[in-house]
């Protein structure tokens, strides 16, 4: 294999592993933006695309860091308008989100994109996530950014950028007029919001002014919805509520349990792989140890925990389609642990009491 070959494999590698800080993701994100709408209608964007990034990460180290959403995002499809409002998905968010806010009739679709699915033939089967984004004229015109679960259908994430004036943006408004904000984004998009208990903290972020808002049903500890208000921005999460998990606080900050991981090593087929206890996993791995190195010591690769705990999440979100669910569809279990496998990765090399 030429150097050029195994550098370039050995950097991929390392940048899995990495994580992209948050500033540099945003930029990295906006400059493939910025690419894609001036190559979109160029056959061989996503070849001299890729091209392009294999010959950055040989020539400057630092570009492990940029791998990560990068690798994401070229796994994604770009899609036009028009494939858009072909979409059954795209279709269906439209068309909530113009009886929402008619003014965004008038918004033009700047950019969209799919993970799975082909949007040139829809043979080829659903897209795992349709992501669309709308923007009205002017440079700082609103912007709406929707996140579709392409099985489901759902808005998993809504962004709403702009719609305040730039001389009064949202985060200075009162708690009581962000908070009304918050609400009428989930009202119209989502359903009611007032069965839901809210809680709105600032955040310890001493760069920028910060709210997060969690939307909990009564009796349930993890929230249904999650916002966050930052500079003229809002950020709605679909999280779907719940109970705690089995198991709490695998990893501890600070002292205190941090729930981060919770949901992905409540896995009784982990348990099973790694012959331990819910119990006994979480004693070794307050002693510090990874769940990496837990299997280490007992002769498994990190890739079968992986495997284990990305089909179990791939599963449960295929599980969860209203419309019957597609269970035996391999290849959409393949396309979920793919997209998957990077959250997995993160969790199962943390160690407790460590930043994440």
């Amino acid at each position: 294999m030429p150097i050029e070959s195994q550098i370039s494999e050995y950097l991929h590698q390392e940048a899995e592993t990495m994580e992209c800080p948050p500033a540099v993701s945003k930029r990295i994100e906006q400059s493939y933006s910025q690419y894609v709408q001036r190559q979109r209608s160029k056959k061989t964007m996503k070849k001299r695309l890729i091209g392009g990034i294999v010959a950055a990460v040989i020539m400057i180290p630092t570009a492990a860091f940029a791998a990560p959403p990068l690798i994401e995002m070229i796994t994604r499809t770009p899609m036009t308008a028009q494939q858009v409002k072909m979409d059954a998905v795209g279709q269906a968010a439209l068309e909530k989100l113009y009886r929402s806010y008619p003014e965004t009739k008038s918004f033009e679709i700047i950019d969209a994109s799919q993970i799975g699915g082909d949007p040139a033939n829809t043979s080829q089967g659903k897209a795992i996530q349709t992501s669309i984004v709308l923007q009205e004229k002017g440079a700082h015109g609103k912007k709406v950014r929707l996140d579709l679960n392409g099985i489901t259908g759902e808005i998993e994430q809504v962004n709403q950028e702009n719609w305040e004036p730039q001389e009064k943006p949202v985060i200075s408004l009162t708690d009581q007029e962000i908070k009304s904000k918050v609400d009428d984004l989930i009202n119209k998009l989502y359903g009611s919001s007032s069965k839901y208990e809210c809680n709105m903290e600032p955040m310890q972020n001493p760069d920028q002014k910060t709210f997060i808002l969690n939307y909990t049903e009564k009796g349930s500890t993890t929230p249904f919805y999650q916002a966050f208000v930052q500079g003229n921005t809002i950020s709605i999460s679909l999280i779907g509520g719940g109970p705690a998990p089995s198991v709490e606080g695998f990893f501890m900050t600070n002292g205190k349990p941090d729930y981060t991981a919770d949901a992905f090593l409540n896995d009784e087929e982990l348990f099973s792989l790694l012959h331990m206890s819910p119990a006994d996993l979480k004693q070794e791995l307050a002693k510090g140890a990874s769940v990496v190195e837990i299997a280490a010591s007992k002769k498994i690769s990190k890739q079968q925990v992986m495997d284990v705990i990305a089909s179990t999440q791939a599963k449960k979100q295929i599980q969860a389609d209203p419309h019957g669910g597609a269970t035996d569809d391999d290849r959409t279990l393949e396309l979920l642990k793919r997209i998957l496998e990077p959250k997995v990765l993160k969790v199962i090399e943390h160690k407790t009491e460590t930043p994440w």
